[in-house]
């Protein structure tokens, strides 16, 4: 795929994150994929379910512009042009949306992504969507893994504001802005999906 920025991990768990995207989408409707990066994840979910409509978006230009070409790429009809999309500038470029869908965001960003990330979707979501989130967390204040422990202390020394967050404070946030966590499902290479539903 000339031109095209490719993550090895992104083609690992595209297709388990599928499969649980598949039982917990809408049928129909707009996804809204906050930070897109490569495109590999939205390229692959729009070609599996061709019914829904999916808005990539990031914050990054270099991002942007690997998620045009991507989309020139696959060709698809139900994939719209990406858009910027911080998740602390409220409100989104975004007024609507069935689903919003998220991986690998909020321990690499700092902590006031996680509060845009709910603080947007309350705004953008009807009762009943699903806000679905993938990466590696903690569980009760603890590493579910060794190489997790390691991979936290990378980040952190990368930047103090980044880390492997935990559930439980995701979810005090979640609740705050009106969602509730319906399931917390175990991924390959010590990872989560969280499925939040907007009450």
């Amino acid at each position: 795929m000339s031109g095209l920025v490719d993550w090895p991990a992104a083609e690992r768990n595209k297709q388990p994150i599928l499969d649980i995207l598949e039982r917990v989408l809408p049928k129909q409707g707009l996804v809204l994929e906050i930070a897109s990066a490569t495109g590999q994840h939205v390229a692959h979910f729009a070609k599996a379910l061709p019914d829904l409509t999916w808005q990539p978006s990031d914050y990054s230009e270099e991002h942007l512009q690997n998620l045009r070409a991507r989309r020139l790429y696959v060709g698809l009809p139900n994939i719209l042009s990406p858009i910027l999309l911080d998740v602390t500038r409220i409100p989104w470029p975004v007024e609507r949306a069935d689903a919003i869908f998220n991986a690998n965001m909020i321990h690499i960003s700092p902590w006031a992504t996680t509060l845009g990330l709910f603080t947007g979707a309350e705004q953008v979501l009807p009762p009943g969507a699903p806000l679905v989130t993938y990466g590696p967390y903690k569980v009760h204040g603890e590493h579910v893994s060794e190489s997790n422990v390691e991979f936290d202390a990378s980040m952190r020394e990368r930047d103090p504001s980044f880390g492997v967050r935990d559930v439980d404070d995701i979810t005090t946030v979640a609740e705050a802005r009106g969602f509730a966590l319906e399931e917390q499902i175990v991924m390959p290479a010590n990872n989560f999906t969280l499925i939040f539903r907007r009450r």
